[in-house]
């Protein structure tokens, strides 16, 4: 279990399915909050406040899950001042009282992330199948290289600004894995606003096309060059890389 600071009102802790299996917790408990999820939880607020001094005094807290690898999830704590403003797409932490421990954790969207470790768990057998097709090719490599001399494949790169994770994910949805292509989704800090680079990786033009009218209708696209992309890399923070509309469809 990693935490780290974001800022004085945020952290994000990465999961492991080797963390979960180590507790003997399902993800389905850690969305309905059994005992066990709220233990994991606490040690989570525990260290964050040895390491970072970050208390939540009691504030409601809201957490935003994402899938990052075949084998992690990403919590998000964000503490909340006014709980009109807690997403209610995602789970919602909210801490007890001495006077109100036997009260249950009280949790919204939480359908959103149950079975979500089932899935990645396929994605990582998809992705094992994957790398021994890939050896099975090896030996037809001497041809694809001698074509790739022949006519250099175009990748055209789109960038799209989208106002919150909530659009991302609605764009994900409409999109229903048409695109299988490389895109990374980035968090532009202080401005928090989310920016997806997409390429165009093999698709046809007519397609890349179709994709970028639909990701339209929920972002907005902004100019971009393969040097934007190397700096937006190098400052700004990565939620997910190569594969965010195809990991975020799951969720929509």
């Amino acid at each position: 279990m990693k935490i780290e600071k974001l800022n004085d009102n945020q952290i994000r802790c990465t999961l492991t399915s080797t963390d979960l299996a180590n507790r003997k917790i399902k993800l389905s408990e850690l969305a309905y909050g059994t005992e066990k999820a709220r233990n994991l939880f606490q040690d989570m607020m525990v260290e964050a406040n040895e390491q970072f001094g970050f208390n939540y005094d009691n504030a409601p807290l809201m957490v935003e899950a994402i899938p990052v690898s075949p084998d992690s999830i990403v919590l998000i704590i964000t503490k909340v001042d006014d709980p009109q403003e807690l997403d209610t797409r995602f789970s919602k932490f909210a801490p007890s009282s001495e006077e109100d421990a036997a009260e249950p954790v009280q949790y919204s969207g939480a359908d959103d992330i149950i079975d979500l470790f089932q899935k990645l768990y396929d994605a990582k057998t998809k992705a094992a199948d994957k790398k021994q097709e890939t050896a099975d090719e090896k030996t037809a490599e001497p041809f694809k290289e001698a074509n790739a001399e022949r006519k250099a494949p175009v990748d055209l790169v789109r960038s799209f600004l989208f106002r919150s994770l909530d659009e991302v994910i609605a764009s994900a949805g409409a999109l229903n894995h048409y695109f299988s292509g490389k895109n990374t989704l980035y968090k532009i800090e202080p401005q928090n606003y989310y920016q997806l680079i997409l390429h165009q990786s093999g698709c046809s033009p007519e397609d890349f096309n179709k994709v970028c009218n639909i990701l339209s209708e929920y972002g907005r696209q902004k100019p971009f060059s393969g040097i934007g992309e190397a700096n937006l890399a190098e400052h700004s923070e990565v939620l997910i890389r190569d594969a965010a509309l195809q990991q975020l469809a799951e969720l929509a």
